[in-house]
């Protein structure tokens, strides 16, 4: 397909370091914020300060990335990211860092990063043929598949020969590589013509309201954001909040939780490969059976079975999760006009991403009434549930492959 496809050539190739590079930070970030004199609450401040200019801005994301032209959009994301990790890097090799730096620096790193996910959503169908979009979103789940194998690894090497400061810079030197493949890329066929019409010529907040329309004239976009939701809410923050701590009573600390981690990593890459050669006829049902299967993630961390059990559940969660994330992405694709597609899909971030801060304050409190064993059960229960009312829903299961909007004719915004 990269032979077929030159332009989303350059595109791979970018995201591909650029998300090699965010792997690489998200370890470092504790570990510089340790370096500076912080604590571990100051920890879980900083890290949560990326997210929370994401769920203010998520939506208004959208409505420009809908209005303006997308890949603009992102190299000025790239170049505010690319600013912020240098501008950490110096302030961290030179000493005179504080946890006040740090905390600004990913404020801003939050919201330049809230505007680059929709207009990258709406990008990709204009870059690729319909007949390799699934394809296209399967190698680009690949990086992030490979980059949660190889980025901690990596992260480790060079905070043990250059410190935290280096590591931000060889971020930096990622986002450098990604907007230099975004300046060289050009947009084909029609879609490019038209990206955007749909919200340039109306009003901010109508153009918003569109959006919303988008989403709700489609009750398995509604399905699926509820499932989301859920899976954000309960799944990820159970793991990633109480699995390290149940690692260290029950599977040997880090190394344990490295090889339950790294067994997920291999899981999503089988997951890539499998949809690179088979394209299913109902994407979103076979979406939906591999939600209820991804939703299954922390009780199985919380089912008391040994590590080799639970690292080899984990990795075929690992494809259920990467089956879901594909073909989810490649429906809306598919089925959501171009001039639209940013803001559907910032719902789906805003949905997913967005509530992981909450997610992690609902871990705590659940894994300090319950019990940790007890609250992995119960919050992965809760969104398996919620997996199966959205495989429940007809147009969920019903809806057939088609021609992304982006590449036949337009249609106009569904009107509030």
């Amino acid at each position: 397909m990269l032979r077929e496809e030159p332009q989303f050539r350059l595109l791979f190739l970018g995201q591909l370091l650029s998300v090699l590079g965010d792997r690489v930070t998200a370890l470092v970030l504790p570990f510089a914020v340790l370096a500076v004199g912080g604590d571990m609450g100051q920890v879980a401040i900083v890290s949560a300060t990326q997210f929370i200019p994401f769920v203010l801005l998520a939506l208004p994301a959208g409505v420009w990335a809908d209005r303006f032209d997308r890949r603009r959009l992102i190299i000025i994301s790239d170049v505010i990211r690319m600013l912020c990790q240098v501008a950490a890097a110096f302030l961290l090799l030179s000493g005179h860092a504080t946890v006040v730096h740090l905390v600004g620096i990913a404020a801003l790193y939050g919201a330049a990063d809230a505007f680059f996910t929709p207009a990258f959503a709406g990008l990709l169908p204009a870059v690729v043929s319909a007949r390799n979009l699934q394809q296209a979103n399967a190698l680009r789940g690949a990086t992030f598949s490979v980059s949660a194998i190889a980025g901690p690894a990596l992260g480790a090497v060079l905070v043990a020969l250059l410190g935290p400061g280096g590591a931000f810079l060889f971020d930096a030197f990622t986002f450098a590589v990604s907007i230099f493949c975004f300046l060289r890329l050009r947009q084909t066929g029609a879609a490019s013509k038209r990206a955007g019409a749909g919200a340039g010529s109306e009003p901010f907040f109508r153009s918003l309201r569109h959006g919303w329309a988008e989403v709700r004239s489609r009750s398995w976009i509604i399905a699926f954001l509820g499932g989301w939701t859920a899976y954000s809410l309960f799944v990820l923050p159970a793991i990633f909040v109480l699995g390290p701590v149940l690692s260290e009573s029950e599977f040997g600390g880090a190394s344990g939780w490295a090889t339950i981690v790294v067994a997920f990593g291999v899981g999503s890459l089988i997951g890539d490969f499998i949809l690179l050669r088979w394209r299913p006829r109902f994407a979103l049902r076979v979406a939906a059976f591999a939600l209820v299967g991804a939703s299954c993630q922390a009780a199985i961390i919380g089912s008391g079975l040994e590590l080799w059990a639970v690292a080899g559940l984990e990795l075929i969660t690992g494809v259920c999760v990467t089956l879901c994330f594909t073909l989810w992405e490649t429906s809306l694709q598919e089925h959501v006009p171009s001039a639209a597609i940013s803001r559907v899909s910032s719902y789906d971030y805003l949905a997913s991403t967005g509530m992981i801060p909450l997610g992690n304050v609902v871990a705590a409190v659940t894994g300090a009434t319950l019990g940790v064993e007890r609250a992995l059960l119960v919050m992965s229960g809760a969104a398996v549930v919620v997996a199966l009312v959205v495989l429940s829903v007809p147009t969920v299961r019903r809806l057939p492959r088609s021609i992304p909007p982006a590449q036949r004719v337009q249609h106009e915004p569904v009107p509030s």
